[in-house]
């Protein structure tokens, strides 16, 4: 099937006879894993791909696996037309739209595990969740076999989760983080922005700008990290969210960093935070350099 000059393939069989014969003519490939309900940031990993290859495949699956029994599957945003007006436009060469039975046939009981990173942070507040991305991952990589997939930054830890598994199962695919795109106030782009009231859209902001002036504070005090992270949850909630963690982890391998006092950074850390605003869970992270990094 083709949508102008693009193709949607909705088997596996398809996506490899495309993928194929593209390598035939030993043109290089760009995959870009999405659940839909696309925004500037998913562009901006199609372009990021379309730079680095000549082929960009874009695979719009909304997963159930990654969902938790009272989480919002049943309401994530769907809108395949739109979807698929928007791949075409940003250069997408094919689009891997496969239905649920595809991805998970009768009888599938494999289920990929990353230990250690994804139990921590969100895998702590969503139990099996990364369970579910890891899985539909390996899945994508080895049905499509790209180059290189593209994945944003602003799911910091989904990203250090799928390049271990990348690593530890030996895909040969490269794993590129790109930067988080965000609105002209701050807010990282995000499907779920599209639960925010008005009026929260107002207030969602505010999550970017605690964790800038957080950074700073730790840039400026290394030793004051507990009270700078204490002041951030603090002004968090009088803004309005229930804040779920706002934590500073080493950027590699988001292992803990002592907060105690004269404690200091000796190495690049990334600050992320997850907070609900009124039913709308939204996360974010930036980088902080160690002192004099």
């Amino acid at each position: 099937m083709a949508t102008g000059g693009m193709e949607v393939a909705r088997s596996v069989e398809a996506l490899r006879r495309a993928v194929a014969s593209w390598r035939a003519r030993r043109e290089r490939v760009g995959l870009v894993p999405t659940m839909g309900a696309i925004h500037d940031g998913h562009l901006g990993l199609v372009r990021a791909a379309r730079a680095q290859a000549e082929r960009v495949v874009a695979s719009l699956f909304v997963n159930p696996k990654q969902f938790g029994p009272s989480e919002d599957f049943a309401a994530y945003p769907r809108d395949a037309a739109s979807d698929l007006a928007a791949f075409e436009t940003a250069g997408v060469d094919l689009v891997f739209m496969p239905p649920v039975e595809e991805m998970y046939p009768p009888g599938f009981v494999t289920n990929v595990h990353v230990g250690g990173i994804s139990e921590t942070l969100d895998g702590a507040v969503r139990p099996g969740h990364f369970d579910g991305v890891a899985t539909i991952v390996s899945k994508l990589l080895l049905q499509c076999l790209p180059d290189a997939a593209y994945f944003g930054e602003k799911d910091y830890q989904q990203l250090l989760v799928v390049r271990r598994l990348a690593r530890d199962l030996d895909i040969p695919v490269r794993i590129e983080g790109v930067a988080t795109v965000r609105a002209g106030d701050g807010l990282a782009l995000s499907s779920r922005n599209a639960y925010l009231s008005p009026a929260e859209r107002q207030i969602a902001p505010l999550l970017y700008r605690v964790l800038s002036e957080t950074s700073s504070l730790i840039a400026q005090h290394p030793d004051g990290l507990a009270g700078a992270l204490e002041r951030g949850i603090a002004a968090l909630r009088a803004g309005g969210f229930a804040v779920e963690y706002l934590e500073l982890r080493d950027a590699a391998d988001l292992g803990p960093v002592d907060p105690a006092p004269g404690a200091r950074l000796d190495g690049p850390a990334r600050l992320l935070v997850a907070a609900r605003l009124g039913r709308t869970r939204l996360i974010d992270n930036i980088p902080v350099p160690p002192p004099g990094g």
